[in-house]
């Protein structure tokens, strides 16, 4: 497999896995379960483009796992004259171009989340979209009926890095957050992530490595992760970042 710089460290080499106890899983979705992380940054770019407004690849990349009208809110004074509604309905209508780049799910995604839901895990997703736009992709990916909650931008008073739809999954799950592993492409998911108190597995789809260091575990995609009795996941990516919540040997 050749590796790039968003490959964790030991990417490419099947380690002896860490291995995660759980109860409930929950996934972002653009960049962790689809990879929509191409399209979404030409959308974004054809936006600034389109308005003339100069932009560089930093900040196209503070879109990612943010809710778009919260960053638009904050990036207002470039486009005087324009409404934040007014500038997100038209990024979201690039979406339907032809020339835009298309999507494919992330590698062992859907058999991940079809594993845990045939082993009685329940599974939500999270995401900073709006909902007819999250559930058409998850129909594309064949799970659309699997999840149990879907927490989309519309949901929650305040996006990633609030921990706010975190909260809300593990609440609609009937799940305690410690009990519960999310995955995550994006540091705001990340730090939305470890603020909700679960435990993280980042996916370095769509940023290096050093991106996701608030993770407890990285991996390349989703195929290094894997279910087993228990139920326990087993992932062969990155080594641990540091203990998970109350599992340390020396905890007291």
């Amino acid at each position: 497999m050749a590796l790039s710089e968003h490959d964790p460290p030991g990417a490419g080499e099947r380690r002896d896995p860490a291995e995660i106890p759980l109860r409930a899983a929950v996934f972002d979705l653009d960049g962790t379960l689809v990879d929509t992380e191409p399209r979404n940054r030409a959308m974004w770019q054809r936006l600034f483009q389109t308005h003339g407004v100069p932009h560089d690849e930093a900040l196209i990349a503070s879109f990612a796992g943010r809710r778009g009208v919260e960053v638009l809110a904050e990036l207002a004074h470039l486009f005087p004259g324009r409404a934040v509604d007014e500038l997100f309905a038209q990024v979201v209508s690039y979406g339907t171009a032809p020339d835009m780049p298309p999507v494919a799910p992330v590698p062992g995604a859907v058999e991940l989340v079809r594993a845990l839901h045939g082993a009685g895990v329940p599974v939500a997703v999270v995401t900073s979209a709006q909902r007819p736009y999250a559930e058409a992709l998850l129909d594309g990916l064949g799970i659309l009926e699997l999840p149990a909650a879907t927490v989309t931008a519309g949901d929650v008073t305040t996006g990633k890095p609030d921990p706010e739809g975190y909260l809300a999954a593990a609440g609609t799950l009937g799940v305690p957050p410690a009990d519960a592993v999310a995955f995550e492409d994006a540091p705001a998911g990340v730090a939305a992530v470890k603020a909700a108190g679960m435990t993280c597995v980042g996916v370095t789809t769509t940023q290096p490595a050093q991106a996701l260091d608030g993770a407890d575990h990285l991996v390349a995609n989703l195929k290094e992760v894997e279910l087993s009795p228990g139920p326990v996941l087993r992932v062969f990516g990155g080594r641990p970042r540091r203990e998970p919540p109350g599992r340390g040997e020396d905890e007291e």
